[in-house]
């Protein structure tokens, strides 16, 4: 712009201007009123926080140290029928209170440098970590964590009532509950007094709260004698129980036990030279012996208590957002009912049957589980398990089996190896023995209708061990041929294009990935035979050869939607090698971890209710103490079959109790009932699974260590007598399963699964092989058989008759047609037809 007298003129004329002024003033206006709304809407907000806070606090409990300390309340467990079958107090849990006095520095300074490093300083709260923790939550766009102190830790977890957090709203009202509390605790109570309560309160995993059962669990010894090294293990747990248990993830625990490490050096609690030995210190290896192995002074549950325990426990974290800690607090002193769907009279048949010997083959044993903690004379820490007991008696000659022919002998022999070890200088820091009865037993019974968990037999015998030992709901066993069922024909019926007429050749035969041969139980192979037949008689080369046509990889995919997350598709081995259940063996039970009994179970009442999956669940809600429902079981279910293919299935499955591989499961009544058997090919696992139109139930037998014995059938007659009870406790009628729309019947020959031919199929030499057979509408063959075949022969030659044999003469045979690509001898093979059947005729009558 050129500053002339004229521009400058024009340009002041321009700026004075009415519209000018118009804007100006409207522009203005608008300023002065979006400055008065934020005002007011910042006082509002300043307002309605402080009427919020205030809110709060003024339903914030009042704080003592009798209420940090607090028991809490008693939870009451009910039946399915409302009776109170059990109460949990604190005393109840895997918790055992001890003076600060007992827990050794190093334990308590590990808590203090990862968890709260300014534990002595603050006065509750920890505002440089909150304010550390919100700087690096913006830096990392993530979630505000962090600078929470142990004050406050104790706060939520011994203090604060049982509500949801899973929402901001209700994540701020604790988080403010907590500061404020925190505040008036540290005025009335010292650290050390804080720090103990917290060390005996905090979840450290395993269903353990507090160190000192942690100490046990983890490490079989008091938590007094724990060092540098097992301290810092306890204390990398805290911050997820889950994610860093030392037991099931021991390399996520092992990086978060050298922060602490590092923490505790750069705090100043331990030495550079202690930093170098607790790092360089195998303590994973000593975990790994002990953990399954460590004894409890807690009031032991009944099977079904401990998994029901746990069912609610995870609820609580995936629902309401609980961390671990407060959902076991809630559990033992949150004054809960549970209303369990256990029916107590089936519970005490089962319980009954598990603890009869008549069940279980003559001569019961003992097997030795077994932990012994030292202190060499060198002053490190070594364990001992079991197997090293079994290399001490192969050393000297005593045996060579931990399987023992009572109790008594498989503790003398635990002393002698104790001895030799006191013998070595070494002191006994913990010692651990158990001597479970052998074989053992597994028991899951199930209304098919709901999924609801009727009763549950983790195991016969001594029932106070942990909760590794729960065989029903926790043990993985491979199911062996129970499993073809589930695996292989129910995918074959329901998408397949296969019937239970569809015939294969039980032939000699060898996996298409392994070129392993494939056994049958029986001798010998039976020839062409249905999927009908090899369900009945239990067929493991018919069974692999449908599973190749159906292919493992929908197998697989039909097992993950019956519930089966013990599965793998890609799973590396210590050895660096990968494994996957995804191969043809899966067809007879080959798996890499197995299944347990309530998966089994679960899946087989997927079939026995018409298709329809449920989760199996162990109550039907949880209520706080002012009534409010905080859970409730999912009631919904997921089509995972057609109806009719659990109607084909269940069919076939009943031959197998009539005349099949079952018969040591009939009933003593006219009740329906179908089921399955496996046996595992070494002999070592005994499963009958099966249901009638009420319940389902499955039953396995074995020995812990994988023991080869016989079991006499024992398991299906356990199998069938608490049925038998069950309908007579329960008075049900005698009933037959639903057939459902879509089911229609042909009459189809047993030798080739196709329509019969009259005057043919029914003169097999062996008898007839025409049956009627049940088919989902649409899968009905609509071809003859070809596998049979009609021939003239001549009486007098024994040869296909020529238009020259007297009518007199000729006589007519059925043979059996094997396809080209069939090999080795079976019981079709006396009756094929001759290959110079073919191309010859009679050679006496030529004119």
């Amino acid at each position: 712009m050129k500053y002339t007298k004229n521009n400058v003129m024009k340009k002041r004329n321009n700026l004075s201007s009415r519209q000018i002024r118009r804007h100006s003033k409207i522009s203005l206006f608008l300023f002065k009123y979006i400055l008065i709304i934020s005002i007011a809407l910042i006082a509002a907000f300043l307002g309605l926080s402080i009427g919020f806070v205030r809110g709060v606090l003024k339903t914030t409990p009042q704080i003592t140290k009798e209420s940090v300390h607090s028991k809490g309340h008693i939870t009451t467990i009910y039946d399915n029928n409302g009776t109170k079958i059990k109460t949990l107090s604190n005393n109840d849990s895997h918790k055992i209170d001890t003076p600060l006095s007992e827990m050794p520095q190093n334990l308590q300074n590990a808590f203090i440098a990862i968890e709260d490093e300014r534990f002595y300083s603050h006065n509750g709260i920890d505002l440089y970590g909150i304010v550390r923790a919100t700087f690096l939550g913006i830096k990392n766009k993530s979630s505000f964590q962090g600078g929470t102190t142990l004050t406050q830790q104790l706060i939520k977890n011994n203090v604060l009532g049982i509500q949801s957090e899973k929402t901001l709203i209700e994540r701020i009202e604790r988080k403010i509950k907590e500061q404020s509390l925190s505040l008036e605790l540290e005025n009335i109570a010292s650290k050390e007094f804080i720090l103990e309560e917290y060390l005996n309160t905090i979840n450290l995993g395993e269903g353990t709260l507090g160190v000192q059962a942690a100490a046990q669990k983890y490490f079989n010894k008091k938590a007094s004698d724990l060092t540098l090294s097992e301290c810092a293990v306890l204390a990398a747990i805290t911050e997820n129980p889950s994610r860093y248990n030392p037991i099931t993830h021991p390399e996520n625990n092992a990086s978060r036990r050298l922060i602490v490490l590092k923490k505790m050096l750069e705090q100043h609690y331990i030495t550079q030279s202690d930093y170098r030995k607790a790092v360089r210190d195998d303590v994973y290896e000593r975990i790994s012996k002990n953990a399954n192995n460590a004894s409890s002074e807690t009031q032991s549950h009944s099977y079904f208590e401990d998994a029901l325990i746990l069912q609610v426990v995870h609820d609580l974290k995936d629902q309401l957002g609980y961390d671990e800690t407060k959902a076991y607090n809630a559990v033992y002193s949150g004054g809960l009912k549970i209303y369990s769907t256990q029916d107590t009279e089936i519970q005490k048949i089962a319980d009954q049957a598990a603890g009869n010997d008549a069940y279980f083959p003559s001569g019961s044993r003992a097997s030795l589980i077994y932990s012994l903690s030292t202190r060499d004379t060198s002053g490190n820490d070594v364990t001992y398990s079991e197997s090293n007991v079994l290399n001490y008696m192969k050393e000297n000659h005593l045996g060579d089996s931990l399987i023992f022919s009572n109790a008594s002998e498989a503790k003398s022999m635990a002393s002698k190896f104790k001895k030799s070890i006191e013998d070595s200088g070494a002191v006994i820091v913990g010692e651990y023995i158990s001597t479970p009865i052998q074989p053992q037993v597994s028991i899951t019974i199930i209304n098919q209708s709901s999924g609801e968990v009727e009763a549950l037999i983790g195991g016969r015998g001594d029932t106070s061990s942990s909760l590794r030992s729960d065989r029903a709901t926790a043990l993985q066993r491979q199911p062996g041929s129970n499993f073809k069922i589930l695996s292989t024909f129910l995918p074959a019926l329901d998408s397949a294009g296969m019937t239970l007429a569809t015939v294969y050749d039980d032939a000699p035969y060898n996996y298409l990935d392994t070129n392993r041969p494939i056994r049958n139980f029986y001798n010998g192979y039976r020839g062409y035979s249905t999927i009908r037949e090899a369900i009945s008689d239990s067929m493991n080369i018919i069974a692999a050869k449908t599973i190749a046509d159906v292919t493992p990889q929908k197998s697989y995919e039909y097992l993950l939607d019956l519930g089966f997350d013990t599965l793998v598709d890609d799973k590396e081995l210590d050895d660096g090698t990968t494994s996957t259940d995804i191969h043809q063996s899966l067809s007879l039970g080959g798996l890499t971890n197995g299944v347990t009994n309530l998966e089994l179970t679960n899946a087989f009442a997927s079939i026995a209710n018409g298709g329809t999956y449920y989760e199996p669940k162990l109550y039907t809600k949880v209520v706080d103490q002012s009534g409010n429902v905080l859970l409730s079981s999912d009631t919904s279910g997921k089509k995972v079959m057609k109806k009719t293919t659990s109607f084909l299935l269940t069919d076939a499955m009943k031959d197998v109790i009539t005349d099949g591989t079952g018969t040591d499961a009939q009933l003593s009544s006219d009740m329906a009932v179908a089921g399955k058997s496996g046996t595992t090919s070494d002999r070592t696992d005994y499963w009958f699974s099966g249901y009638t139109p009420y319940h389902t139930m499955s039953v396995w037998m074995g020995y812990d260590l994988n023991t080869k014995f016989d079991s006499k059938e024992l398991h299906k007659k356990m199998w069938a007598d608490i049925m038998d009870q069950i309908i007579k406790t329960k008075k049900e009628k005698p009933a037959d399963f639903d057939k459902p729309d879509g089911i229609t019947t042909a009459q189809i020959c047993k030798k080739s699964g196709k329509l019969a031919i009259p005057g043919v199929c029914d003169h097999d030499p062996r008898g007839s092989m025409v049956t009627t057979e049940y088919f989902a509408e649409g899968t009905v063959p609509t071809q003859t058989c070809d596998t049979h075949v009609a021939v003239e022969l001549c009486r007098e030659s024994n040869e296909p008759a020529s238009s020259n044999c007297p009518a007199d003469d000729r006589i007519r045979k059925v043979y059996i047609v094997r396809q080209k690509n069939a090999r080795g001898e079976t019981d079709d093979s006396p009756y094929l037809l001759p290959e110079e059947y073919q191309t010859e005729t009679c050679h006496i009558h030529t004119k």
